[in-house]
């Protein structure tokens, strides 16, 4: 099983990045899937996922309604679509998957993002 991030990158306050998770090995539609992220010095934070079969969407308060997260069935492929970010987003970003929204199982390695 792997699962590789890529579209970290260093972006102003208010920029966009979207956020990329390749996941082989398993089958994609039957894992939950989320993306959690950890700070310098903080603790992993859960920040979004989406459930299997129905594909049902679920966010953090601290990034509702400027993160949007979607997979690709056909690629088996997760997104992150963030906006608006503030220094605050600047963390390592994971995308995880497991058989619940707080239950990991496989990891990736990571993708930076700073904010700054």
């Amino acid at each position: 099983v792997q699962l590789v991030e890529s579209g970290g990158d260093l972006v102003q306050p208010g920029g966009s990045l979207r956020l990329s998770c390749v996941v082989s090995g398993l089958t994609f539609s039957s894992y939950e899937l989320s993306w959690v992220r950890q700070a310098p010095g903080q603790e992993f934070e859960w920040i979004s996922g989406i459930t299997a079969g129905l594909g049902r969407t679920h966010y953090a308060d601290s990034v509702k309604g400027r993160f949007t997260i979607s997979r690709d069935l056909a690629k088996n492929m997760l997104h992150l679509q963030m906006n608006s970010l503030t220094s605050a987003d600047t963390a390592m970003y994971y995308c995880a998957a497991g058989p619940a929204l707080n239950e990991y199982t496989y990891w990736g390695q990571g993708t930076q993002v700073t904010v700054s």
